[in-house]
């Protein structure tokens, strides 16, 4: 029988399904190109058994020590996403736990994960972090930076560069958010038609929108939404 927790998330599931549903026949997409990661930042055990008993099981987690920890503590079936800030010095645990990392927002830090990946017969999956909107307290690539790196990327024969990721800048204005979301798919855009001699990246994930603006994300694009707070609506906190 399943749980009331499960129920709860469940409800909560299928309104973020329908919303991501709706977004994508406005957009003329299909729902099932988006893939949902159930943040568990700051979720409790029984909500993360609750999430698997509904069948969800990319989960993600904003720090490597945490993401190492909860992928000890449950199944080896859950994929792992780290999606806040990555540590030189955390790059080889952090591989280990991770199926794969959002948050790759330099390229001396792509570098190491490299590094890494070469030395253990790893194939890391990574995302690039994008500072959308060119702020001096945010991590991350700039559009103009990683154009400046985008050959060095190209070369990279062991990490798997799948995509890009971003945070839209805080606005009440949704004209603000669909244009910082905008932004980075165009640019994704743009470096697949930049030539290079080391063959061209993918970059087919853009991973952009969170539990406040995620709707605006999968309308511009978004083949991954990262949600948390809305998926545990109605539970005890």
């Amino acid at each position: 029988m399943i749980s009331s927790t499960a129920k709860r998330i469940a409800e909560n599931l299928g309104r973020v399904r329908a919303t991501i549903a709706e977004a994508c026949s406005r957009a003329g997409r299909d729902p099932l190109d988006v893939q949902l990661v159930c943040v568990t930042k700051y979720a409790r055990p029984e909500w993360i058994d609750g999430l698997l008993e509904c069948g969800e099981s990319v989960l993600g987690e904003s720090r490597p020590q945490q993401l190492e920890q909860r992928a000890a503590e449950f199944p080896d079936h859950v994929q792992w996403h780290l999606l806040g800030q990555l540590q030189r010095n955390k790059v080889r645990r952090t591989l280990a736990a991770a199926s794969l990392v959002h948050s790759v927002d330099s390229l001396r830090l792509l570098e190491r994960i490299e590094t890494i990946a070469i030395d253990e017969g790893r194939r890391p999956a990574v995302l690039l972090q994008i500072n959308s909107s060119d702020d001096a307290g945010r991590n991350g690539f700039t559009p103009q930076t990683l154009r400046a790196a985008w050959p060095r990327v190209c070369e990279l024969t062991r990490t798997d560069v799948r995509g890009l990721m971003t945070m839209a800048p805080p606005s009440e204005d949704p004209l603000v958010t669909r244009a910082a979301f905008d932004s980075i798919r165009e640019l994704a855009v743009d470096l697949r038609a930049i030539p290079v001699e080391e063959g061209a990246v993918a970059l087919q994930e853009l991973s952009m929108g969170m539990s406040n603006d995620y709707e605006i994300a999968v309308e511009a694009g978004a083949t991954i939404v990262r949600l948390g707070r809305t998926l545990y609506e109605g539970l005890d906190g």
